[in-house]
Order: C-alpha cells, then sequence, then structure tokens
C-alpha cells in the first residue's frame, strides 16, 4: 500500500511575513558586514601606462637585401643569387629588400610587458567576460606553471579578472601575443588620452640615443582607431599615432646604423656590428637567476636571450610560486617530462637587463620574445587559404643564433589560435608615427 505524503497548512500572511523580518534581523546580527551589503557594479577608470620610444631618424635611408634565413646581405636583390623558382614551386625569387624608412618615427625601448598587458585586460573586458578573445586558459599559472603569465578569476570584482601569474611576471614580455591581440591593445593606446610627453636624450657620439617617454590613459575601444578590426586584415588608417612597427621600422631600428658601420650599413645582429662568419662577434646567451628571470651577467656584453647550444642549456627559470617538479613536469598539452622539456627548452626573461643597445637605443630586439610586424605577407610555400599572414622578427630564448640575423624574416598567420595556446614567446613592442599625439 502506497503511503501518503502528509499535507502541511500554509502559515497565515501576517505570521509569514513576521518569520522573514525575524530570520532577516538574526542574519544581520549575525552578519554585521551583510547588512548593508549591495552589489558593486563600479568599473574603475581605465589604466594608465607608460612607454618610452626611442626616437629613429635618417628617413629615406637605403635599403639593404636578404634572401631570408640566409648568412649573407646585398646592396640590393641584384646582386643577390638568382632564384627565380624556389625548389619545385612556381614561387618568386625570395629575395627581399628590407630596412629603408622615409619618415621619422619611435619604436618602444622594450617590449610590451605582461604588467601593462593585464592593465590593458582589466581596462577592456572589465567584467571578465573575454568576448574579444584577448586571453586563452593555457596562460595561468595553474595550467601552465613555467610559462602561464596571467591568471583569471571569474570572482573578482570588476576591473580585476586578470592578474600576474606570479609577481615575477610583471616585468617580462607578454608572450602570448598574436597580432590581433597586438592591434587591439594598439587601439587602446592609439584611442587613449596622452597626459604627459617627456623627451630625453642619453650618451653621446653614436652612443646617443633620443626617447620620448609617453603617459597614455588606454581607451576601451579597441575595434577601431590605427586598425579596423572589422576588417579580414587590418592596415593603418592613421598617418599619425600608435602603431605596431612595421617590418622595415622593425629592421631599420634593430640593424641600421646611421655611420655606415656594418655591411651596407646595416648590423648583423641587434647587439652588435657582428658577422655570421667570424668568431667573436655573436652576442653572448644570457644566464638567468632562477627563481626570477632577472639577467645575472650582465657584465659579459654584447648579450641576448637564445639558446648558443652545445652543451649550454637555454636560460630558464621557474615563478617563485611554483615548484620545481610542476616547472618541470606539468603543462596543459599532457608531455611526458622529457618531451616536455626538449620542446619547451628557454624562458622570457625581464626587459630590458641584457642591457645591450642597438643602433638607435633599443634594448633585446634580438633575442627573448619574437616579435609582430604589421607587415602583411604573401603565404609560404604558395599556400591558399582564407588566412592572413604577417611577418614577426627577434628570436626566443629557445632557438639558435640565426634567429637573431637581419635576414631571420619570420611569418605567421595573423590569428593562429593553436600557435598562440602553445607558443609562450609571442611579443611585440609599440611604435609611434608622425606627429604621435596617440589620441585626442
Amino acid at each position: 500500500m502506497t503511503k501518503a505524503f502528509a499535507v502541511t497548512r500554509p502559515l497565515p500572511t501576517s505570521r509569514l511575513v513576521g518569520l522573514i523580518v525575524a530570520v532577516a534581523a538574526l542574519v544581520a546580527l549575525a552578519f554585521p558586514a551583510l547588512a548593508g551589503a549591495r552589489p558593486h557594479f563600479k568599473v574603475p577608470k581605465p589604466a594608465v601606462l607608460t612607454f618610452k620610444v626611442a626616437k629613429v631618424a635618417k628617413p629615406n635611408n637605403p635599403s639593404v637585401a636578404i634572401v631570408p634565413f640566409t648568412s649573407a646581405l646585398y646592396a640590393n636583390c641584384n646582386d643577390a643569387p638568382q632564384e627565380p623558382k624556389v625548389g619545385k614551386t612556381k614561387l618568386p625569387d625570395p629575395c627581399q629588400e628590407v630596412g629603408s624608412v622615409p619618415y621619422e618615427y619611435g619604436i618602444g625601448e622594450v617590449e610590451v610587458t605582461v604588467e601593462q598587458y593585464v592593465a590593458f585586460l582589466n581596462t577592456v573586458d572589465p567584467f571578465g567576460r573575454n568576448t574579444l578573445h584577448l586571453y586563452s586558459e593555457t596562460e595561468s599559472g595553474a595550467a601552465w606553471p613555467r610559462f602561464g603569465q596571467i591568471d583569471y578569476s571569474a570572482l573578482a570584482r570588476a576591473g580585476k579578472h586578470y592578474t600576474a601569474a606570479a609577481p615575477e611576471w610583471n616585468d617580462k614580455p607578454y608572450g602570448f601575443a598574436n597580432f590581433l591581440r597586438a592591434a587591439r591593445f594598439d587601439n587602446a593606446v592609439a584611442n587613449g588620452k596622452v597626459l604627459s610627453k617627456e623627451e630625453a636624450t642619453t650618451g653621446s657620439g653614436n652612443s646617443e640615443f633620443r626617447y620620448v617617454t609617453y603617459r597614455v590613459r588606454l581607451s576601451r575601444v579597441t575595434g577601431a582607431g590605427m586598425y579596423d578590426m572589422h576588417k579580414r586584415a587590418p592596415v593603418r588608417t592613421e598617418e599619425s599615432g600608435f602603431v605596431i612597427p612595421s617590418q622595415n621600422e622593425w629592421i631599420k631600428a634593430a640593424y641600421y646604423d646611421r655611420t655606415g658601420g656594418g655591411t651596407y650599413s646595416y648590423w648583423w645582429y641587434p647587439t652588435n656590428v657582428g658577422s655570421p662568419f667570424l668568431e667573436g662577434h655573436a652576442p653572448n646567451q644570457v644566464q638567468l637567476n632562477p627563481t626570477t628571470g632577472d639577467v645575472i651577467n650582465q657584465g659579459e656584453q654584447p648579450l641576448a636571450n637564445f639558446r648558443a647550444g652545445g652543451s649550454t642549456p637555454a636560460p630558464s627559470w621557474c615563478p617563485s610560486n611554483q615548484t620545481l617538479e610542476a616547472c618541470e613536469t606539468v603543462n596543459p598539452f599532457h608531455m611526458p617530462p622529457k618531451a616536455y622539456k626538449k620542446a619547451f627548452a628557454g624562458s622570457l626573461s625581464t626587459v630590458g637587463q641584457a642591457g645591450t643597445f642597438g643602433p638607435w637605443g633599443t634594448l633585446e630586439q634580438g633575442g627573448n620574445a619574437v616579435e609582430w610586424t604589421d607587415t602583411i605577407t604573401p603565404p609560404p610555400f604558395g599556400a591558399k587559404g582564407h588566412r592572413v599572414w604577417r611577418r614577426l622578427h627577434g628570436g626566443v630564448p629557445s632557438a639558435p643564433l640565426y634567429q637573431l640575423w637581419l635576414s631571420a624574416v619570420g611569418l605567421q598567420p595573423q590569428n593562429n589560435t593553436f600557435f598562440t595556446a602553445t607558443y609562450p614567446w609571442l611579443g611585440f613592442r609599440i611604435g609611434v608615427i608622425g606627429e604621435g599625439s596617440g589620441g585626442k
């Protein structure tokens, strides 16, 4: 026999209201802080960021010819080896004439840092919704103890959802950029308000460098500005303001010698005149503090963050809030430790600490993070498709010396989500063209 459920009589309305009031009073007594609590949706003011840019002069400087990733420089492509076809493909001669810029401009002394990118995220995504895909799960310290730079908290208050995964990450280059992220960051700067602009000159003679330091209150607008992000292939829309440097702007700042030194007035490395054929002209490899990522061999100039090879391990460190075991084994791809160690050998170092200046006063255009330019290039090997490819430059901590060569002009799709999630050394720096007002 089925037992019937008992039916209780409802409380009279007056007694129910009284009971609710009594319970509310008890809760207020037990948790006085909750009694006055209210939902808090106030959005903090946009972040203020500081950018120090090196001024690059000598407009209309001559270009130099390169065949990508080969160890030679040429006055022009007529002097380069003639290769009308690449292998069995129908691709044209790969020679490029690079480095000439017809105007003065500025380029960041160092790369955009994690601290700056976190401030950008909290400004343009104050409620942590990530609708613009400016952040990936693999960027967290929990997902990737050794390389994860930025943590995300859904429960944080507005404007605080993103934080550095460890204190040591704040002064490292942001390393999970694709071009679209870099362009939106630039738009937030270009649409922002310049609060101050200060010029300074350091050094003398061939080592005299001119800088401009901008303090900019970021804009929350990232879809338009210097780059129209509604376009399939965003390009510059203004003749003045903040930009992601072009390949020619980047190469000139890193390699062009205004005094005529080097080969056809170009250095081979961003650290010194150099030559790939001469012993002792290459930079030395940085050594890093194992828990901070700071450079500890600054006296061994010139320096760059790359892998020298041989028996020398790649520069590496483990954040102070992680265990060495986690840094050596835990990764978002579930790779076994031996394979993981081989595939991810080098770490980003603190910006500027290598201390070797380029010909115009920039730091670490050689080594550390490989950097995006806004230059669009045809896809490699005659590939077809909807993807937009752009040039990158600069080398990474796990790569050998040749990636510091002037001829090391790499390329990648501007929005390769797989590469962004699996390659923790993709960075960028800010440039300035025209009057460099940076917005209203």
